[in-house]
């Protein structure tokens, strides 16, 4: 049999990978490239198309070369990307989504939250298709920031060709398919796939019934073949125009697709990275308040999927510790011995538990700095501690940073009980992404949660899941279950330490009170004034 490589494209927040991985499954190569974000005030969060292209461009062509495989062989190219919005001209070049019209800006991240009015004027109208959203649209998908932009730049808007999801503009740029893909326009577009439509009535209720002519009108399923590369995209990637290239699909649901595919009955997909992704499949609709979904199809093809997550995640941890007065002297101590400042905070950890084994047991963190995506659903609900002392130095970063990643680890948990109340079953959590590569939040998921947390092999399996499509699109494999049997390998299993579990449950009280507490305080603030 001829020889099959697979692409995979992995276009998140802050970087680019690009992955080839063989039918196995066995990742040949591997190219990371930065991308730019912009932050021109607070909660506005924008990105450069030509930017992430050009390192598109430059992460596939160093893959192919490090892999030494023949290119005649690589036969597909999958993309996942963020749930960002791309602005397009009709001449294909960008259109401004800044405030200041610069032109190299046309692309309003996912993590952006300056539609919060256009949110809440879509949630008033209590449309049915928000059934299938949680009951919410949340800030952080496309109608809101589509409606924002045409109401703050009407003539820029009416200037706009395609509004692409960011992996389906990718799509468009390798292969001049004009696609979406089913995938992001159920979860980020509240479009209903089940129906194969859009609510016209929902459309017009906000000022959005000319949004059809903006997005594409052919709806791709996930592993269905886009087109193949154009002789354009082949010559910047230094391939041929014979690859195929598969319907794009959200980064998170790309690492989903990996964890879950060859066993998705029971299977909770947790995808860590600057925010968390919590994804579960039903071979029927389950209606979870709080939670996206379900959306028919959005990750295994003929399931329906529910989304939960966390707006902070990754971005959250990094936060904490560069707030730390003590974050100088732990950036000097990890340069001076060549090692990530994980592995030392780690260490000051496991050093302040041999003199305190609960640490944190005074000191509490809500979680919600970005907001609380799922199960509150809040845009607006906001971080919290609680146990403030004048402790400073090394003991006080590692009990900081510890008490952070409990409370991410805590609204993990809100999430998996909200899912399990609705009716889900859970019987395994699979966890990818940043998180894997930390023992002690590994740990800290496990013992909070009560549940074992199963790993894969593959240290990026967001990027293995972008090759899955491919592999299914081309015609190597017939369907994801059979691709991940052949491509995905699960690894360590981290299990709960019994001694724990008075204490987290305890704690998990504790992170559910203190946002009701919140709530009071914001109430006596509002009749106050």
């Amino acid at each position: 049999m001829k020889q099959q490589f697979f692409i995979g494209v992995d276009v998140g927040s802050a970087s680019v990978r690009a992955g080839i991985f063989d039918r196995k499954g066995q990742r040949l190569a591997f190219s990371v490239r930065p991308i730019k974000q912009f932050h021109p005030r607070a909660d506005v969060v924008e990105q450069s198309s030509a930017d992430i292209w050009s390192q598109v461009c430059e992460t596939i062509k160093e893959a192919v070369g490090l892999s030494q495989v023949d290119r005649r062989d690589i036969c597909s190219i999958g993309f996942d990307a963020t749930c960002s919005l791309v602005a397009v001209g009709h001449n294909g070049g960008p259109i401004s989504v800044a405030e200041d019209n610069d032109p190299q800006r046309d692309i309003i991240m996912w993590m952006d939250h300056r539609a919060v009015e256009q949110a809440t004027e879509i949630n008033l109208t209590n449309d049915p298709a928000l059934h299938y959203v949680g009951g919410e649209v949340s800030v952080e998908m496309e109608l809101p920031k589509v409606l924002w932009l045409k109401n703050h730049f009407p003539q820029r808007y009416q200037q706009i060709w395609r509004l692409f999801d960011l992996a389906d503009y990718l799509v468009w740029r390798a292969s001049s398919a004009d696609v979406a893909s089913i995938c992001t326009l159920s979860c980020k577009w509240n479009y209903l796939s089940h129906e194969q439509r859009f609510s016209h009535q929902l459309l017009n209720a906000v000022g959005l019934d000319d949004l059809v002519e903006k997005v594409p009108a052919t709806v791709l399923n996930l592993g269905e073949k886009a087109g193949t590369l154009s002789p354009e995209s082949a010559a910047q990637f230094g391939l041929h125009t014979d690859v195929t290239i598969a319907s794009g699909i959200i980064d998170a649901h790309a690492g989903g697709l990996a964890l879950v595919a060859a066993n998705p009955a029971g299977s909770l997909a947790i995808i860590s990275g600057t925010s968390n992704c919590h994804m579960i499949v039903s071979p029927e609709p389950v209606m979870v308040p709080g939670v996206w979904g379900p959306y028919l199809g959005a990750m295994i093809p003929e399931q329906w999927l529910n989304e939960g997550g966390q707006s902070a995640a990754g971005s959250l941890v990094e936060w904490t510790i560069r707030q730390s007065e003590y974050w100088p002297a732990l950036e000097a101590e990890s340069n001076q011995r060549r090692c990530s400042y994980y592995q030392l905070l780690n260490q000051w950890v496991f050093e302040l538990e041999q003199r305190e084994p609960f640490a944190t047991y005074n000191f509490h963190i809500l979680a919600d700095h970005h907001g609380n995506r799922s199960p509150r659903a809040n845009p607006e609900a906001r971080g919290m501690e609680s146990g403030l002392s004048l402790e400073t130095g090394k003991d006080a970063l590692a009990r900081r940073y510890l008490a952070t990643l409990q409370a991410i680890a805590y609204g993990t948990r809100h999430i998996i009980e909200s899912l399990h109340q609705a009716g889900h079953q859970i019987e395994r959590l699979i966890i990818c992404g940043g998180a894997t590569k930390n023992p002690l939040w590994l740990r800290e998921y496990s013992n909070a949660t009560g549940r074992e947390i199963h790993l894969a092999q593959e240290d990026d399996a967001v990027t293995l899941g972008a090759a899955l499509l491919g592999s299914v699109a081309c015609g190597a494999f017939s369907s994801f279950a059979e691709a991940a049997g052949e491509m995905v390998r699960y690894g360590d299993v981290i299990v709960p330490q019994g001694d724990t579990k008075a204490f987290h449950d305890a704690k998990y009280q504790v992170y559910l009170q203190m946002y009701q507490d919140q709530q009071r305080y914001n109430e006596i603030m509002h009749n106050g004034l």
